[in-house]
Parts: structure tokens; sequence; C-alpha cells
């Protein structure tokens, strides 16, 4: 039976209020519109950015939502003029886009879409700005254009990574956020050389998958940087051959990691979103030839200052934004990659610390929160 341009009912995991646990809700989803598919998520993981915005601290509140970014599914229909998809294609929502038609898209150092690129505080969808999921009439938000914490999910076109479908969903789902960002940021932004050092701020998910761009980039010295002593056991395992905890010193991280490294390191790459593990990212990298790279999300008002005299001392700061990686055109690559042995799909396990069924998916925040693990895979029983 085609449920093709139905109303779908189904299963999602409704955040109603900031940091209260999620409800399993049934929940009615539209058909998709123009430049749209509705997905059928299989897999899902929880990331640290689905729990920034359901704890609403230091960002907007939007309730109630469907949270979840991070995912593999099957399509199961397509809107009006979208062509390079079908139902029964294997894809990867993506919390960023690519309309392939922008200034951006068509450069090849950007990839920031100006029509979809991340917009954490729109809850609607770009073509009508309404929701595609009610519960009783009352819509109900959207999540950075994916909310894959649902059985069917309705993303536009731009933002669904079409793959091979021999990949195992269920491994290669994690590269639709934080590995390909983590990974991208050192191997396409960073850029270390065979036998340069880097520092890594922040060891989770994100931190280690930049740990392993290091490592695939033959660093010869990777640092791992960490307030959790217990992550270094871990981050062996990703390349990481030394870890500095800034609590076991009185001085800044940053002139601890000069003084291991004769100077600085070569490249850095944060991955907290700590305004202070930013500026030690910077200030850690060897004047003359030093680059950083941010990567972490900052709360909406932060800012940080460093002296001037950083800069004109010929260190670079960079920012990056999912690994500089354009979901439709490069995203479908990286998955050839781990399918053709060329990256180790094995690594791809080692992110997935925990699995839980969707009925539990608050367990995987808890696990989150007490900093269990790195990703924990929720199983979506259709």
């Amino acid at each position: 039976m085609s449920t093709a341009g139905q109303v779908i009912r189904c299963k999602a995991a409704v955040a109603w209020e900031a940091g209260k646990p999620l409800v399993i809700e049934e929940v009615e989803v539209a058909p998709p519109q123009r430049n749209e598919v509705r997905v059928k998520i299989l897999y899902t993981s929880l990331c640290h950015t689905d729990v920034y915005f359901w704890e609403a601290k230091g960002q907007n509140p939007l309730f109630p939502r469907i949270l979840g970014h991070e995912a593999g599914g099957i399509v199961e229909s397509v809107g009006e003029g979208v062509t390079d998809l079908q139902p029964g294609d294997h894809v990867l929502p993506i919390f960023t886009g690519e309309c392939k038609e922008c200034p951006h898209c068509k450069s090849e150092e950007s990839n920031m879409c100006d029509l979809l690129r991340i917009n954490t505080d729109r809850g609607s969808m770009i073509n009508d700005g309404k929701s595609r999921f009610s519960i009783n009439g009352q819509p109900i938000h959207h999540f950075l254009g994916t909310s894959t914490f649902s059985e069917y999910t309705v993303v536009h076109v731009g933002q669904v990574a079409k793959i091979n479908p021999a990949a195992p969903l269920d491994k290669v789902c994690v590269l639709s956020c934080g590995i390909s960002t983590g990974f991208g940021a050192t191997v396409n932004v960073a850029k270390p050389k065979k036998g340069h050092s880097v520092a890594i701020f922040g060891l989770g998910a994100v931190g280690l998958a930049a740990a392993e761009g290091a490592r695939v980039s033959g660093a010869s010295r990777i640092i791992g940087v960490d307030l959790n002593a217990s992550r270094f056991e871990e981050a062996k395992k990703f390349g990481v051959t030394e870890f500095v905890n800034p609590k076991d010193h009185d001085k800044p991280v940053q002139q601890v990691i000069a003084e291991m490294t004769n100077g600085g390191v070569d490249r850095s790459v944060e991955c907290t979103g700590s305004i202070q593990a930013m500026i030690s990212a910077f200030e850690c990298v060897h004047d003359g030839w030093g680059v950083a790279v941010l990567v972490g999300v900052p709360s909406k008002d932060d800012s940080f200052k460093t002296s001037p005299v950083n800069f004109l001392n010929e260190r670079t700061l960079k920012g990056t934004f999912f690994g500089n990686y354009k979901p439709r055109t490069d995203i479908p690559k990286v998955v050839e990659q781990y399918m053709n042995k060329e990256l180790e799909l094995e690594k791809l396990e080692m992110f997935v610390t925990h699995s839980v069924s969707f009925s539990e998916i608050n367990k995987a925040f808890e696990y989150m929160l007490s900093g269990q693990g790195l990703r924990c895979m929720i199983r979506m029983e259709h």
C-alpha cells in the first residue's frame, strides 16, 4: 500500500519544554511539498547540539519541537520538482544544505549555502513557512530542517545526501553530522602535513574524529586536551598520543602546550564550544605557520579576546562548518571511501558506544549528560 500523498501517522519523540524528558507521541506527518522528500528514519543518534537546544540554556527556546539531526533512512515519497531522489533511495538527512545554485554552492571554497545553511531558530519548512508535523492540529516545530527523532520526517531535497544502498545505515549515519564535522575540520581546513604536531581540544565524538583526521594525515604528535581524564584511553584508539588536562596545571594550557612542543603545535582543532578553549587553541599554535580551526558551537552572546600580535606573528585562525563538506556532493563520496576501505569502517563502529530502542530515547540523553560514551544509536522500530 502506497503512503505517497497521504498524511502518515507515526511515533515521534517530542520535546514539549526545555530540559524535560522527551515524550513518545503519535504525530501526523504531512506529505512532502515542492522540493521536499519524506524519509522513513531507520537509525538516529544523539549529538551534543540536540542537547544544547533541548536544554535551551545558551540558545533560543522553541517548543514543542522534534529534535534530531544525525540519522540514516530511506526515501518514502518525493514532492513536486524532486528529480534526483526517488522512493527507496538510501539517504542521510543533513542539518545544512546544498541548493547547488547560490554563490556559495558554486564556490569551491564554501559549503555555506545561502538557502539552506544551518538555521537553529527556524522551526518550519522553507517552502511555505509551515510545519509538516502536527498533533491534533497543533503544529510541532522542526529542528535544523531534519527532525530525525520521528519514524517519518520531511526534509528539503537540498539537505539529503543519497548514499550507496550497500552502506550499513546504522554505521554511516554518524557521518551525517559529528564525524564528518571533526574529520573534515582537520583534513579539509587545518590540513596538517606529514610529521606535524596537532592539538585537539575536546575529546567527544567530534574531537576524536578530528584526531582520526590528524592520524590519517600522518601527524607525528596528536595532543588531546580535555577536562575529563577518563577520555584519554578511548582517544588513543583514534591516534591521540599525549593528553593534557587543563585542571592539572596552574598556568594556561596554551603555555603548557607551547613548552611541550618547543614553541607551539603546527595545527590545532577546537571541538568544545568553550570560549576559553577557543582562545587556548589559537594561542597554542606556533608563530610563523600555526593554524587553529574552530569547530565548537558557542553560546549566542559569547565573544573572545586575544592580542592582535598573535595574528601579526603569523598565526592563522579559521572557522569551519560541517568540516567544509558540501552535503549532497561530498558526503556520498565519504561513504564510498568507507565502503572501499580507504577509511576504516571499524572506526565508525567505535564511535557508537551505546544503543537503545526508540522508546528508550531518554536514556541516550542520560548517557550524554553523564559523559558516558560517545554516540548512542537509537533504533527506530517500525
